[in-house]
This record gives C-alpha cells, sequence and structure tokens, in this order.
C-alpha cells in the first residue's frame, strides 16, 4: 500500500516526502513540474509527470500502486499572481482539485491530508488565529484553498472520505537535501538571504505602513521540516480512525519583515540592502497561529521554527545550491521579490 503525493516535487511537497521515506513508508509522486523540481526528488522514488486533474491517470495511479491515501500539496500558491490572474488560480485549484478528489473517490481511496493555508482567514483582528476564527479571504488564492476545504468537508459528510486540512502559517527553512527554489522567488526569507549572498541587488519590503510596531507585515514562520513531520502525523491520525479536522500550524510568534531582514543579517555576517515599496494587494498586516489543537490531536510541536534556526538551515541550503535545483541558474536577473 502506498501514499501519493501530489505536488510532491515542489518545497512542502518534497521535504515531506524526505520524511515520510525516511520513516519507511511507500511513496508515490504525482507534478506536473510547472513549478517543482525533479531533481528534489530521490531518482527511486516512483513518479508521474501530470495533472492533478487528469481523472484517468488518477485512477491509474491508484490501481496499480494500490494507493491508501492522499496527501494534496499540488497548487498554484501566489497570492499576488492569484490578484493578478485569477482565472488560473480557480482552475488550477478549484477545478483541478476537485477532479482529483473525485478520482480518489472512485477509487476507493479513502483518507486525504490537504495542504491549505492561513491565507484563508484574510484581515483578522484576533491574533493569535484559532480555527474557529471567521475565514474572509483576501485574495482569489486564499479563496480556492477554502473552496476545497468546504468542497472536503462535504465529501466527508456524504462519502464518509475522511479528511485533515492543515492551515499552515509561512513554511520556511530547508533540509540538507531540500529547500526553497521558486521561480520567480517571492517568499522573504529566500530573498532576503539572496540579498546576503550578493545575488540580488536588495530586497524590495512592500509595505512600511501596515498597522504593526515597525509598520512592515507581520508572519509566522514555521520550519518546512516540521510541517513535513505534521503531515506523517495526520496520516497516523487517519489511520487510526481520527474524524476529519481542520488544523492551524504555525510556531505562535510572529516576526516582521525588518526583523526577519535583522536576524537575517546576524545569521550571515551581511550587510543586506533593502528598499521599501508600496504593499501588494491581498497581504494582511499580521498572521499569527494558535496551533494548540495540532498539538492536542497530533502530537505536533513545532521543534526547530524559531527564526535564527529556520534562517540558519535556508542559508546553508542557499550556499550549497546557489543555482538552486537545475543550473544554469534560473531567474536570478527578475528582481527581488518577498
Amino acid at each position: 500500500m502506498a501514499v501519493l503525493v501530489t505536488g510532491g516535487a515542489g518545497y512542502v511537497g518534497s521535504v515531506t516526502v524526505e520524511h515520510l521515506l525516511a520513516r519507511g513508508e511507500e511513496i508515490v509522486v504525482l507534478d506536473n513540474l510547472s513549478r517543482g523540481h525533479r531533481e528534489s526528488l530521490p531518482p527511486s522514488v516512483r513518479f508521474y509527470q501530470g495533472n492533478v486533474g487528469d481523472a484517468a491517470l488518477v485512477k491509474r495511479i491508484a490501481s496499480d500502486n494500490r494507493i491508501e491515501s492522499c496527501i494534496h500539496f499540488a497548487a498554484l500558491a501566489y497570492v499576488s499572481e492569484s490578484v493578478e490572474q485569477p482565472r488560473a488560480y480557480f482552475e488550477n485549484n478549484v477545478v483541478q482539485g476537485l477532479a482529483l478528489f473525485t478520482a480518489l473517490l472512485d477509487a476507493a481511496v479513502p483518507r486525504i491530508v490537504f495542504s491549505s493555508s492561513c491565507v484563508t482567514y484574510g484581515e483578522t483582528a484576533g491574533i493569535p488565529i484559532v480555527e474557529e476564527t471567521p475565514q474572509r479571504p483576501s485574495c482569489p488564492y486564499g479563496w480556492t484553498k477554502l473552496f476545497l476545504e468546504r468542497a472536503l468537508g462535504s465529501y466527508d459528510a456524504a462519502y464518509q472520505m475522511r479528511f485533515v486540512a492543515l492551515r499552515y502559517f509561512n513554511a520556511a527553512g530547508a533540509t540538507g537535501k531540500c529547500g526553497e527554489d521558486h521561480d520567480p522567488e517571492t517568499h522573504l526569507i529566500p530573498n532576503v538571504l539572496r540579498a546576503a549572498a550578493g545575488i540580488l541587488p536588495e530586497v524590495r519590503v512592500f509595505g512600511a505602513d501596515y498597522s504593526t510596531p515597525d509598520g512592515t507585515a507581520i508572519r509566522d514562520y514555521v520550519h518546512v521540516g516540521d510541517l513535513a513531520e505534521a503531515h506523517g502525523q495526520a496520516l497516523n491520525y487517519l489511520r487510526e480512525g481520527g474524524k476529519s479536522e481542520f488544523l492551524n500550524l504555525g510556531s505562535g510568534r510572529g516576526h516582521s519583515v525588518l526583523e526577519v531582514i535583522e536576524g537575517a543579517r546576524e545569521v550571515t555576517g551581511k550587510a543586506i540592502p533593502k528598499r521599501i515599496c508600496p504593499a501588494r494587494a491581498g497581504d494582511p498586516a499580521c498572521l499569527v497561529a494558535d496551533a494548540r489543537k495540532a498539538e492536542k490531536l497530533l502530537g505536533w510541536r513545532p521543534r526547530r521554527s524559531d527564526l535564527a534556526s529556520i534562517v540558519c538551515s535556508a542559508w546553508e541550503w542557499q550556499q550549497a545550491h546557489p543555482a538552486g535545483y537545475t543550473k544554469p541558474s534560473r531567474g536570478q536577473a527578475r528582481g527581488s521579490l518577498i
């Protein structure tokens, strides 16, 4: 029996595959490689290149590999891009996601761990954010995740398809083998480290007039290795008969953009030039998790999610992979994004 990991060649997906293999799971990966990297996966992993919305392919994979559970990562995941291209996001994330769920249902796969997001909460006055916080996404990306959460709830009620939707906050950091390599790169920490390494001329700080202590946006950064462990624990929970749940994954601590830049300066010993730019559409001022429910139900605790450990692991990976997974380096001249 095997676990299907969709989007397993992506950032969080590849680290989760690494974690599951280490604990002896049989893994099958489905990824269209539009934004993932085959190089992030061991050559021995059973790999299918294709779309999750290809129902015939999903059914064949399930049959050929005796799939007993699915971890669904595959999605477009840029907030600002979703504002500019909502059609692509609803087509890729929602339409194809629903096709995947239906194909899994038809193949009698009874369990799904779903990669959701704190972006479903939108702008909220309640910090830290609990799972019962009203969900009012401020961007199409958030709406796509919320829609699939609702769809899973309906599939559970009608067809007993059990799931855990993991609403994680800002994934960051790296393992020895896997790290962030996006094109374009929009996440703060890898771009701060690229600026520290001289790959980028500066870090563009999007927004300095938020209602936060230093005016820059605050986020809860959680180490990607901790996220991977949570996915494995969610699988165990469902296999043991746990009911469907929505769970936050975060460190419970928030750091502003300027605090992250200063933390990276301390880790690297490098000067990090920055430039203040207008805030991006769809970005809330502050997102910090209350993850006590995940600890209670899964036994999950973020063991390596302090800012220094996250930045140090990402810096080590960046130094070992200055061009990312592929050479020559892709996208280094595309500007600095957060």
